[in-house]
């Protein structure tokens, strides 16, 4: 006899009452009422817990057991397919699109600067996972992803709305590899198709005719006399920012007028060997009574927090007090620096092999490292003692290279 709401609301004898089909309400001595279906499936008995009683009611507990026997009839064992369907559900809220990222950004962080990293990490933070976060990556439809993307480009900010595709993009790559999810639901995202087309705006640099005005400045610039030294560094070196940024003082020789920039520091991951002019160890030797003591081994300390590098906008910070801000950036004195040693004369190998630009060809590559380090000993004494003549106001003619 099948059961009825009516006997499940009075029922309360202890034991498997049936309602066809291997369908029945177990209820236990301690009052459990607990729905199961009695099934065979390869030449075995077995049992499939289909809910509570009363918070699953007799109609949903019929249609469950309807759904398991269709599985059957399929050839599946619907126990089976209950337990990976919680497996799947479990490995994918564990595997959040947040977890996952942390994960990729761990994996990543060797092959990156420190301030690469955080910046990265910001960026997702700030833009990704407040509204997917939280999310199963592999419930991540590309329609959000990209819906996110635009709302970046929306505030006007399109350049970091296309690294932020590419971050969250190169997440999905590195989770299907890593068997964090089955299939990457990104790869139809192209940044051309989904962002407006921009123009390419490069950093401000300073001028020649603006460098006499820029080092008086820099003489009576009254912040901190590290960002001061750090500054002249910059300049007398045509490194990047970060590179002296984080500058430690077991990268410099003195004696031997010489900074070796590991790789994990360097943007290309190749050693960078820089020959210091006469001018450049003046600069480190002024600093060394100020930050040699440091137990962190930076050369340039924030002010604020001793134990980390100055910080990214230090530099173009400072400059803005100066008066050049939008004029010139800190990162705009390697094209300086370029462009008047290319007018002089100098081998543009040379100059390249300085600002440290990858050579894609290994022999060329490989004779570089081996022959350019007494060329650009003399390029950067010349530059130093060019941005002397400068700023003490002389008027220098800079020779067209021959054809």
């Amino acid at each position: 006899m099948k059961l009825t709401d009516a006997k499940l609301r009075t029922l309360t004898e202890p034991g498997k009452h049936f309602d066809g089909g291997g369908l029945y309400l177990e209820v236990t001595a301690a009052g459990g009422r607990y729905w199961r279906l009695k099934y065979r499936h390869g030449g075995k008995e077995k049992r499939l817990a289909l809910g509570v009683h009363p918070a699953v009611g007799l109609k949903v507990a019929r249609e469950l057991a309807t759904e398991a026997r269709q599985a059957l009839q399929a050839g599946d064992d619907p126990g089976e397919l209950r337990k990976n369907a919680k497996a799947k559900a479990a490995h994918e809220n564990a595997n959040t699109l947040k977890a996952v990222a942390g994960d990729w950004i761990k994996h990543q962080a060797p092959r990156w600067e420190a301030n690469t990293m955080e910046r990265i990490r910001a960026t997702l933070e700030a833009d990704i996972f407040p509204t997917l976060g939280a999310r199963p990556m592999a419930s991540i439809k590309a329609g959000e992803v990209m819906k996110a993307v635009k709302a970046i480009e929306a505030r006007g900010a399109g350049e970091q709305a296309g690294r932020v595709l590419q971050r969250v993009k190169a997440i999905y790559r590195w989770a299907v590899t890593h068997e964090r999810i089955e299939s990457n639901p990104m790869l139809d995202l192209v940044p051309s198709e989904i962002l407006k087309p921009r123009e390419v705006t490069h950093r401000a640099a300073l001028a020649d005719k603006d460098l006499p005005q820029f080092l008086a400045q820099l003489d009576v610039y009254e912040g901190e006399p590290t960002t001061v030294q750090a500054l002249r560094l910059l300049m007398l070196t045509a490194a990047r920012p970060g590179e002296v940024r984080g500058a430690r003082w077991a990268e410099f020789d003195l004696a031997a007028a010489l900074w070796v920039i590991p790789a994990e520091r360097m943007k290309m991951r190749h050693e960078h060997r820089v020959p210091l002019s006469r001018q450049a160890v003046e600069v480190l030797k002024a600093v060394e009574p100020l930050t040699r003591s440091e137990p962190t081994g930076l050369v340039f300390p924030s002010p604020t927090y001793r134990s980390k590098p100055l910080s990214e906008n230090t530099f173009n910070s400072a400059m803005a007090r100066m008066g050049f801000k939008g004029s010139a950036t800190a990162h705009g004195f390697r094209a300086l620096f370029s462009t008047v040693t290319n007018e002089v004369g100098f081998d543009p190998d040379v100059i390249e092999r300085q600002l440290a630009h990858r050579e894609t060809n290994k022999v060329r590559a490989a004779y570089h490292r081996s022959t350019y380090l007494d060329d650009r000993a003399k390029l950067m004494q010349w530059w130093a003692d060019y941005l002397d003549g400068r700023k003490a106001g002389n008027v220098v003619k800079l020779p067209q290279r021959a054809a």
